[in-house]
């Protein structure tokens, strides 16, 4: 829409100083000529917008001039304050920015926008964490924050899964990611993932190091949890199970649609065997194992161990 664009050339012109008319129409994706109209439009609105000619000339807006966030739609006015979480920012140390950026948001808004961004701050609270886990501690969260976004080295002291337990790491950070509550670090060398509450010590050392060109924190992210999540199941074999109507299970890959009973047949990814035996206990009587004969014999053997510590009670001194 025409107006939309005429608000993002307004941005654009604010966040970056001067910019050509090509500049704006390959950021826009339309043709100068458009770009052409939009500014003789902005111009004859009274926006004090003015071209430059020659090399290094452009278009640019009366130094000091500034536009309220007028051009801001329902939606995006919701989706500032819903994306503002307070519990990262405040563990980043951030959250009084937050606060006081969210402030001044709100502040220029138009009431009707305003009345929109309060609702949504009023109804809806993000809580990453999950239930039954203790937050974890991080005291060393805003000092990783502050080499990723000064680009300095770190010297840590790293806690891991396998022996030794604890190392030594020189870490280049990328960037931090927020997953289900915890804080992990993307790093070099590799890059590698760390968790941030697995870091002992940390010092901030003076070395600088250039984070690479073209790195997208997201994309790595994607494609580390997808190769996570393929070795995870690398070795571990399958199961096959029967489901209830309306149960499904992450990775299943249907045989049957339907069988007799109209339960769906499948064959599952598994971890390894205790991992299945876990997952699968838990959906009760909406799922059957059909095989590996081992996975089968320890839920049943589970499930008759349970029956005989509960039955064995359940009777007490009843005649």
């Amino acid at each position: 829409m025409k107006s939309s664009r005429l608000v993002a050339i307004l941005l654009l012109l604010q966040a970056r100083g001067r910019m050509t008319a090509a500049q704006l129409a390959a950021e826009l994706e339309v043709s100068a000529r458009t770009v052409y109209r939009d500014v003789e439009a902005l111009s004859a609105a009274g926006v004090p917008l003015y071209g430059d000619a020659g090399h290094a000339g452009g278009y640019r807006l009366l130094d000091g001039w500034r536009t309220r966030l007028t051009g801001l739609t329902t939606g995006e006015a919701e989706a500032l304050f819903l994306a503002g979480a307070p519990g990262p920012a405040a563990d980043l140390g951030l959250g009084p920015v937050l606060a006081a950026a969210q402030l001044k948001v709100r502040a220029a808004l138009p009431p009707e926008l305003r009345a929109h961004a309060d609702r949504i701050s009023g109804r809806f609270h993000l809580d990453a964490p999950g239930w039954y886990a203790d937050t974890d501690e991080t005291p060393y969260l805003p000092a990783v924050a502050e080499a990723v976004w000064n680009g300095r080295a770190l010297d840590v002291r790293y806690r891991r899964w396998r022996e030794p337990t604890e190392v030594r790491r020189r870490l280049e950070p990328y960037g931090l990611v927020l997953k289900a509550g915890r804080w992990y670090v993307v790093a070099a060398p590799g890059p590698r993932t760390y968790r941030v509450d697995q870091i002992l010590e940390l010092t901030l050392l003076d070395a600088e190091f250039d984070r690479p060109e073209g790195f997208d924190l997201a994309a790595h992210w994607t494609a580390y949890q997808r190769d996570f999540h393929a070795r995870l199941y690398e070795g571990g074999g399958e199961a096959l199970v029967r489901l209830a109507p309306g149960v499904t299970l992450p990775r299943a890959v249907p045989v049957d649609a339907r069988d007799a009973d109209a339960w769906t047949v499948a064959r599952v990814p598994v971890e390894s065997l205790d991992h299945a035996a876990a997952e699968f206990l838990r959906l009760g009587t909406d799922i059957e194992v059909l095989a590996p004969p081992e996975l089968r014999a320890r839920i049943a053997r589970t499930i008759a161990e349970l029956a005989e510590r509960y039955g064995s009670r359940g009777d007490g001194g009843a005649d």
